[in-house]
């Protein structure tokens, strides 16, 4: 694993068209903001698991919110990755306070974002790739839920048909020319 690189501890509760309200079942569409350092200020009294702020602070990081369209000041999840010239690499990927536990408001915030980071790849040229580190524990369950293949010890990847799967999930009006990779 390289320096500076943690291992993810995320577990994708559900595959969903979009967020799905758990108490109602109704999906709410989304859209993806890219967030700049000036945005950090809306985490202040907000308890993610995460330090966001040092995210923000890193120059080869892009960070991305998931929102409900229409709704840009609350944030469901947030996600960093770096372009690697042949994939995207996700450092980090957090679902916001109130979509976690028992009692969290919206299902599938985190398929969503690796759909997007998915999409994202596509978009670059990189065949929909994208690699992440898992704890060891949650290796089956990235394997199950995402198509996610192991790499190298706890470095997975998502290859392009499980990446088409994921994109056509969330974003079904995606092209992409699969001829072209």
């Amino acid at each position: 694993m390289q320096k500076g690189r943690r291992q993810l501890d995320f577990e994708v509760d559900k595959l969903t068209n979009s967020i799905e309200n758990t108490l109602t079942g109704e999906n709410v569409e989304t859209e993806i903001l890219r967030l700049s350092t000036g945005d950090a200020t809306i985490l202040r009294g907000l308890e993610w698991q995460f330090d966001w702020h040092k995210e923000f602070h890193k120059s080869d990081t892009e960070i991305y919110a998931l929102i409900a369209k229409g709704n840009p000041s609350t944030w469901h999840g947030l996600v960093s990755a770096s372009d690697e010239r042949d994939h995207l690499f996700m450092h980090l990927i957090e679902s916001a306070p109130f979509n976690k536990g028992r009692d969290k408001l919206f299902d599938g915030v985190l398929g969503n974002l690796v759909a997007f980071l998915c999409k994202a790849s596509f978009e670059k040229g990189y065949s929909g790739v994208i690699a992440f580190d898992a704890k060891t524990r949650l290796i089956e369950h990235y394997q199950k839920m995402l198509g996610a293949q192991l790499f190298t010890a706890n470095r997975m990847f998502i290859n392009m048909p499980e990446a088409i799967k994921l994109i056509g999930q969330y974003f079904p009006n995606f092209e992409h020319d699969r001829d072209r990779f």
